[in-house]
């Protein structure tokens, strides 16, 4: 069932959905916590798809603001509440409610949602990309036990991770922490099948992934180890080496499908470490509401303890100038295909002149 309803205000969205709670059969509320999705219009519909699917293992009412602050000064002027109200098959298996706030509203949108909150049930607040410098002390933030983010958004990823450090409290926490929660638990597994003192750590991935930073800086203040950061094509985290004296563990995964776990005096073994969706990442995220420690002490750590390899510029160096050579040995090639009258004067003159010298060493030698 879907609900329109303009210029409206919380008492007449609360109204609504009474009303198609009761349209639907179903009196009693039946949720577990409140959740609110600050976006745009752009990112509205995957965020809301993501949340749906996660609600049928966390029944929650989803409140999805939508800022709409208006381009011109008469748009902005303009103070107005649009909200679309979805219950049933339309919002899972919880109650959804789409909220677009236009001019000043915008600005206090805290106003809006509180109303809208579930009595004595948790808010969780997630925002998909545009998350604040300090989600604790946003307004809404500040309504919220969990604060989610996603430092993948972000136009400088890895930078992220800085301000996340420092304007960290608990009750936040980050997508790019959730997606490696399968690679924490094999790795941890392969450690009690195999207890070994770890002397160092390699971990690859593709730049620009704050997933494989985070896991680094995890391992780092975890086994107290040095962490050497390598750069790959991806996708996502490619693989980790844990170095031993009988040798290296390795979890291997070069197609963000399976990964291979090898031990020293162990057979190979394959595992799932497939790339999850973003629902099922909100859905891990939901499961627990207390502050996550762990995520805490590795975001602290600063970036700068992982370490490049020592031949780290030798070979961006190397890998420059044999692209510079081929570009070069390809210009010339085109010239030559492009110009061949050009080549063969070229190569006459060059014959000519060689010729010219011999006869003047000749002379010079009478």
């Amino acid at each position: 069932m879907k609900i329109d309803l303009t210029d409206t205000t919380s008492s007449k969205i609360n109204a609504a959905l009474m009303e198609a709670r009761r349209a639907s059969g179903s009196t009693a509320a039946g949720m577990v916590l409140t959740l609110v999705i600050v976006t745009d219009e752009g990112s509205a519909y995957d965020a809301l798809k993501a949340a749906n699917d996660a609600s049928r293992e966390h029944p929650s009412r989803t409140l999805a603001v939508i800022k709409r602050a208006g381009r011109s000064p008469r748009a902005r002027a303009e103070t107005r509440l649009d909200a679309e109200v979805l219950v049933g098959s339309d919002a899972g298996s919880g109650e959804t409610v789409v909220l677009r706030m236009h001019g000043e509203l915008a600005a206090h949108a805290q106003s809006v949602v509180l109303p809208l909150l579930l009595p004595d049930a948790p808010v969780v607040v997630w925002w998909p990309d545009n998350a604040p410098l300090h989600p604790a002390q946003d307004p809404l933030g500040a309504l919220a036990q969990r604060r989610i983010t996603d430092a993948v958004t972000a136009e400088s990823p890895v930078g992220q991770l800085a301000q996340r450090a420092q304007s960290y409290t608990p009750g936040d926490t980050d997508l790019a922490w959730t997606r490696i929660t399968g690679w924490r638990s094999m790795l941890a597994a392969a450690l009690d099948q195999r207890p070994s003192t770890i002397t160092s750590a390699v971990v690859e991935g593709e730049s620009y992934n704050p997933s494989v930073e985070l896991l680094g800086l995890w391992l780092h203040t975890r086994l107290h180890v040095p962490v050497e950061r390598v750069v790959t094509n991806g996708p996502g985290i490619t693989a980790v080496h844990l170095r031993t004296e009988d040798g290296d563990i390795t979890l291997d995964r070069p197609d963000g499908l399976m990964g291979t776990l090898s031990m020293p005096g162990s057979p190979d073994r394959q595992v799932a470490l497939k790339r999850r969706e973003t629902s099922e990442l909100i859905a891990e995220e939901l499961r627990r509401l207390d502050p996550d420690d762990i995520y805490a002490a590795a975001v602290r750590t600063p970036v700068e303890q992982l370490k490049e390899p020592d031949n780290a510029e030798q070979a961006a160096a190397a890998a420059v100038a044999e692209q510079v050579s081929e570009e070069a040995g390809q210009t010339e090639q085109a010239d030559a295909v492009a110009n061949p009258s050009r080549v063969t004067a070229e190569g006459t003159g060059g014959t000519a002149r060689k010729a010219a010298g011999k006869r003047a060493a000749k002379k010079a030698d009478a």
